[in-house]
């Protein structure tokens, strides 16, 4: 009888979470180990900026990467790496009664000395928690998954039929396979694909092979002699029913304008597109710097005969695509665009400076200028990975590997 009457005691006294969410400035409460104390490795508890806290009440947070890689947590928009941060003083972790509702050990209680004093109970002492930090997308892997199998002539027909794993060996993938391995919110995975041109045929997102890109381009300007098109003023319907007739899927017709120029009329009246000069003249800089290193002059005689009648091919449009070098009194000219580089800080410096290990800052700005770390400017990125050196205050910044 005395045993009973101490445990209905005890479960009066008995306190949860919502002991210490009451618990006033300056003053203090006893707790006791829960009966089901342990490590409870499958609780971790998480820092979560408030400005978080409705994207995790709304799911809205998902968890990505595959098993070789560090999870990153992923809202809508942004991307945040998931680190562990471990405690000095000890954390104690009280559930709310509702959830523990058993009391913890007699002797616990017994050493209370008030028989009025509510006691919270622990289940588990925490070693640290984990953060989060806002990272740049991993969309490096993206550029590689898509440059697999580019979209090329005849692949039409090959892709009909292809589900499953096979579509993963044909290095082919939908929407939720990119969602799957790449890690970045949906809104980043999407510029992502924006920004190297892909688009989605069949279900499947595709980059298009540059002798396919290159073929439909000229098709499209060939057309516009024929037809009297203006460059800057070419009629999506028009076009795209013309690319068709000439063998070319129409989301692939479309997507040609797209990668090719811009609206001049959004969301007014028929779609109309105007091809955009820098876009059409840097294609064909690419295909004729493809064939290796050239002399800067034997180069613009070809590039200018090469870009349509009424654009005006211009050497500043070369700006980060191209490195030069004197030999003697001539100049040679290859290609490297900033487009094929890391977007990762480390990895972009270091290939850069393998390059070359001195730039000056004019030649070195159109490589850098779309890095983008948050809570480092460009000038913090700079500091942290490069060595400035300036002769004389005319001299040209001067930047080395730190």
């Amino acid at each position: 009888m005395e045993v009973e009457t101490e445990l209905e005691n005890m479960k009066d006294r008995e306190g949860g979470a919502e002991l210490v969410l009451n618990l006033q400035p300056s003053s203090s409460i006893s707790i006791g180990y829960h009966s089901s104390f342990g490590p409870h490795d499958d609780l971790i508890l998480l820092e979560l900026d408030e400005k978080l806290l409705p994207d995790f009440l709304h799911e809205r947070v998902t968890l990505r990467g595959q098993p070789n890689e560090d999870a990153v947590l992923c809202t809508t928009s942004k991307t945040y790496a998931v680190k562990f941060v471990g405690n000095s003083n000890s954390v104690f972790l009280i559930p709310p009664l509702d959830l523990f509702p058993s009391c913890g050990s007699t002797q616990e209680y017994e050493e209370t000395s008030s028989k009025d004093l509510k006691v919270a109970s622990i289940i588990k002492v925490a070693p640290g928690n984990m953060e989060l930090v806002e990272v740049a997308p991993k969309l490096d892997k993206l550029k590689l998954l898509l440059s697999q199998n580019p979209y090329n002539f005849g692949d039409s027909s090959e892709m009909e039929g292809i589900e499953g794993d096979d579509r993963t060996d044909a290095n082919l993938y939908r929407w939720e396979d990119l969602v799957d391995r790449i890690q970045a919110s949906d809104m980043e995975l999407r510029s992502g694909l924006n920004a190297i041109f892909a688009v989605e045929i069949n279900g499947y997102w595709r980059t298009l092979d540059e002798n396919y890109k290159d073929g439909i381009l000229n098709m499209l300007l060939h057309n516009s002699v024929l037809n009297d098109w203006s460059l800057n003023s070419l009629y999506e319907d028009e076009v795209v029913a013309v690319l068709v007739a000439d063998g070319y899927p129409s989301e692939i017709a479309r997507h040609c304008l797209r990668m090719f120029g811009s609206k001049v009329n959004e969301g007014v009246g028929p779609s109309c597109w105007r091809l955009d000069e820098r876009c059409v003249c840097l294609h064909f800089a690419r295909r004729i710097l493809g064939a290796g290193k050239m002399k800067l002059e034997a180069f613009m005689d070809e590039w200018v005969n090469k870009v349509p009648s009424g654009m005006h091919a211009t050497f500043d449009m070369l700006e980060g695509e191209i490195l030069s070098e004197k030999q003697g009194i001539e100049t040679w000219i290859h290609a490297f665009s900033v487009s094929s580089l890391p977007s990762t800080p480390a990895e972009r410096f270091s290939l850069l400076f393998h390059k070359k290990p001195k730039w000056e800052w004019k030649d070195l700005h159109p490589y850098v200028r779309d890095l983008k770390v948050p809570g480092l400017s460009s000038d913090a990125l700079l500091l942290k990975y490069t060595r400035r050196t300036q002769p004389t205050l005319d001299a040209e910044p001067i930047f080395t590997a730190r």
